[in-house]
């Protein structure tokens, strides 16, 4: 039951607590698309953290200690392995980023050793005296990140395909064989990647396993090849509500690569015992099935109820809703994640952030936002993108941005950005809705767009729902309450 995820009934610590007694324990590794560190200053992570917590019965009280934890009290460790970086949590404890090793192979990152490298890195950076706490281990990974490795030794064949890969040799034969507008009829889906690898690849499939990310970083802990999440598997084609993969589906040759699947936070097996004994794990320390990173990312959020919502206000404007009813539509990229007996339907715009990036800086956003009245709405009637083409809520491949008639005022402008993006929002909302969701009751807020509450006011009057930030989205908290879970904890 999911329950036990969302409402755990041992005393979680929260990242950057006001509280004076606790915290969480994190470790960043940010990495661009070359593989390259992006981000090394501590400080700027430590100044959002708070009060200094006070330590308990493993800490003392210098500057330099580490956060105590309850004696007897057993921790939950879960890895994001995300799209711009690597993260752990511990729950408990607090954070510190560190660099991303990268390596290079033929003038390409090689994906796969830079994953292994961070994964072993950030067990390391673990206190030695809070590993031999740990009960279990979770982990989640981009979505549709794709490794076809030896079925015998799990090193992989091929280069990784990256989530944001398209292989679009292979999708009229995936259109060919799956329902209409399902899930895997992308080219960026887990399944075309599979295809245009079985058809283009002369190597010896007979040998050959699919996993994904958070599935071969996983095994790398328990040593049991082939085993995956039905939140990873879905854009493979697995039916998580039939829990199965479909005929149409396992009647292909490929199907012999589809690994097996469980549910996500479940336990496979006990850390091998090399890693336990290398790192000071203990020896009943489990490792549990993972999940994605947004869906980590809205486990955190701990929106448990029916109605209740994400809008991920990044580089682009996501949604993800709670819902009863299970939606499927591949010509807006809706599709919907199973939660224990629920589902979570999510979409993705093409409007969002970065068109604001484009436009003003992050100063100007900040003076700017300042002096509009968010009760006020706004005349300008704008449809932000940053290039041609939008995919939801409105699928068209041929939109053009809207961003005229431009106002003398710089307020006005602004105000009429937000207030558009906002009107996009609730269309979004509206269509899931129409295709059968639970209808939106409340909103969390998530990424940099959480942060301007003028803006947050303006989506409140827009959507005529109560909008607030969400205390907790970092996808390795969400990937934490997924090891508790594993470990059967009510």
């Amino acid at each position: 039951m999911l329950a036990s995820v969302y409402n755990p009934s041992i005393f979680f610590l929260f990242p950057w607590s006001s509280s004076p007694k606790h915290g969480l324990f994190s470790s960043w590794k940010q990495f661009s698309g070359t593989g390259l560190c992006l981000y090394d200053n501590v400080n700027k992570l430590t100044r959002r953290r708070g009060p200094r917590p006070i330590p308990m019965a493993f800490g003392s009280n210098t500057d330099e200690a580490e956060v105590g934890v309850l004696l007897g009290e057993r921790l939950y460790l879960g890895l994001d392995f995300g799209t711009s970086g690597a993260r752990f949590a511990l729950i408990d404890k607090r954070g510190t980023i560190h660099e991303y090793p990268h390596f290079m192979s033929e003038e390409k990152v090689d994906w796969a050793r830079s994953w292994k490298a961070t994964l072993f890195s950030l067990l390391e950076d673990i206190p030695s005296h809070l590993r031999k706490l740990v009960a279990s281990i979770s982990i989640d990974g981009t979505s549709a990140t794709t490794l076809i490795v030896d079925s015998n030794t799990g090193e992989p064949l091929w280069r990784p395909l990256l989530y944001n890969e398209s292989c679009p040799d292979a999708l009229p034969t995936v259109k060919s064989i799956a329902p209409p507008n399902h899930t895997v009829c992308s080219g960026s889906s887990t399944l075309c990647k599979l295809v245009s690898w079985w058809e283009n690849d002369d190597s010896n499939k007979k040998s050959a396993l699919l996993l994904h990310q958070a599935d071969w970083l996983l095994w790398l802990l328990h040593g049991k090849l082939g085993v995956s999440d039905y939140n990873n598997a879905l854009k493979v084609g697995y039916d998580p509500e039939l829990e199965s993969y479909p005929p149409w589906l396992l009647s292909q040759p490929y199907s012999q690569l589809l690994p097996s699947v469980r549910a996500p936070g479940t336990s496979i097996g006990h850390l091998k015992e090399d890693i336990r004994s290398d790192f000071g794990f203990p020896n009943d320390c489990v490792v549990c099935t993972g999940t994605t990173d947004s869906i980590a990312a809205f486990l955190a959020a701990r929106a448990t109820q029916p109605g209740k919502a994400v809008t991920s206000l990044g580089s682009t404007l996501a949604i993800k809703l709670l819902s009863t009813t299970r939606i499927e539509d591949a010509r807006f990229g809706v599709y919907s994640h199973r939660l224990d007996d629920k589902w979570l339907v999510g979409g993705a715009s093409n409007t969002g952030g970065a068109v604001l990036r484009q436009i003003f800086t992050d100063e100007q956003l900040v003076k700017l936002s300042e002096q509009i009245n968010p009760m006020e709405a706004s005349l300008l009637d704008y449809y932000p993108l940053q290039t041609i083409g939008e995919r939801f809520p409105v699928a068209d491949p041929n939109m053009a941005p809207r961003l005229d008639p431009r106002p003398e005022s710089e307020v006005e402008f602004l105000h009429g950005i937000l207030e558009s993006i906002a009107r996009i929002e609730a269309k979004a909302y509206s269509l899931l809705k129409d295709l059968g969701a639970t209808q939106v009751d409340e909103v969390f807020t998530a990424g940099g767009g959480a942060k301007n509450e003028k803006w947050t006011k303006i989506r409140e009057r827009v959507l005529g729902l109560p909008v607030s930030r969400a205390t907790q989205t970092e996808a390795a908290y969400g990937a934490a309450l997924l090891a508790l879970r594993g470990t059967g904890e009510k």
